[in-house]
């Protein structure tokens, strides 16, 4: 019992120093004077107190509002998509004058939603934006998601206490104002999807997002400012309730004339940085190109042709480190070799 009063002592001690809201802190100190009864609820209670503690309360990052820099930072991570790069930069110059006016408050506009095939750059567009204006992004996914908990949380009560996605994303970001990627919301489970359409709704409202009350916290937190995105495959699967909130972007397939732009100029390059390869050791010959393309037939977007990137350059930092010592180069003969495993 002598332990139990020492930690709930130091508990007591890191809520007061922890800046909290005075509501929050008020109601963490409750908490101790009437909770914690036995090991097991006094355990729940210093998880739950620790995990609040660590919330980025009134802690925003600040955002870089150069659109010029936004313009680069597009053109140098996505190839062409000029259309799709433009209404980027139309939402963000909204969001931009609306800050730089005293107006960010007002800045309610419909939720950017990137549709389109698997692999057309919708989820690498989201963390362009992010690097744009200087924000963290945390992903959240939807795809198979079948418990509305893990949008909304479990009470701390519950054997099955847990936050919910959201603000763990938002602790895991250590601002209230992240960029969140709702990734592929049109994939939430078939048994569960009117409860998460529901909370989605909730989520991306301003008029409620103000005060979002997960279950777990059992307090209103303000997510007004955190800037949600979404992706989906295809818009059949999302309520009409969340499609009235989001502003829907359709991305464009790339043609083969595309794709070997972005593997040639774009992904090969960035590949062997990320595999520690000298520009200089590797070529890829030009008649190889489309095999690597279309390494199993048509593909709309750019994933199996980065896979192929990723696994010529794994080859190739191997045969370096057991003494090859290069230059490689990738022939319609070897190719075979680069791919396989």
């Amino acid at each position: 019992m002598d332990s139990a009063r020492a930690t709930i002592e130091e508990l007591k001690i890191k809520i007061t120093q922890a800046s909290l809201p005075k509501e929050i802190e008020e109601k963490l100190l409750n908490l101790l004077q009437f909770g914690g009864g036995g090991s097991t609820e006094l355990a729940g209670l210093i998880n739950y107190i620790n995990f609040v503690i660590a919330l980025p309360f009134n802690k925003y990052s600040q955002d870089i509002l150069d659109i010029n820099r936004t313009k680069q930072i597009l053109d140098k991570n996505h190839y062409g998509l000029q259309s799709v790069k433009d209404r980027i930069l139309e939402y963000l110059s909204v969001l931009i004058l609306h800050k730089t006016t005293g107006q960010e408050n007002d800045f309610h506009a419909p939720v950017l939603a990137f549709i389109g095939l698997v692999g057309t750059g919708k989820t690498s567009l989201a963390y362009s934006i992010a690097e744009a204006l200087g924000r963290p992004l945390v992903r959240i996914p939807f795809g198979g998601l079948g418990d509305p908990a893990s949008l909304r949380g479990a009470s701390r009560i519950r054997p099955d206490a847990e936050p919910s996605q959201i603000i763990k994303a938002i602790k895991a970001a250590e601002v209230s104002n992240p960029v969140i990627l709702l990734d592929e919301i049109d994939r939430v489970a078939v048994e569960n999807k009117v409860d998460i359409m529901g909370v989605l709704v909730e989520l991306l409202d301003p008029a409620q997002n103000q005060a979002f009350v997960d279950h777990y916290l059992d307090f209103p937190y303000d997510l007004s400012q955190v800037l949600f995105i979404a992706t989906a495959n295809n818009t059949g699967n999302i309520a009409t309730a969340v499609l009235d909130r989001l502003e829907p972007i359709v991305m464009p397939s790339y043609s083969d004339e595309e794709k070997l732009k972005i593997g040639r100029d774009y992904l090969l390059p960035k590949t062997m940085q990320e595999s520690g390869i000298n520009q200089n050791i590797l070529t890829i010959d030009e008649a190889v190109w489309p095999a690597i393309l279309r390494p199993l037939g048509f593909d709309s977007g750019i994933r199996s042709l980065t896979r192929s990137l990723q696994a010529i350059c794994r080859k190739v930092a191997r045969k370096k480190v057991e003494g090859g010592s290069g230059p490689f180069r990738i022939t319609s003969e070897n190719l075979g070799e680069y791919l396989q495993g």
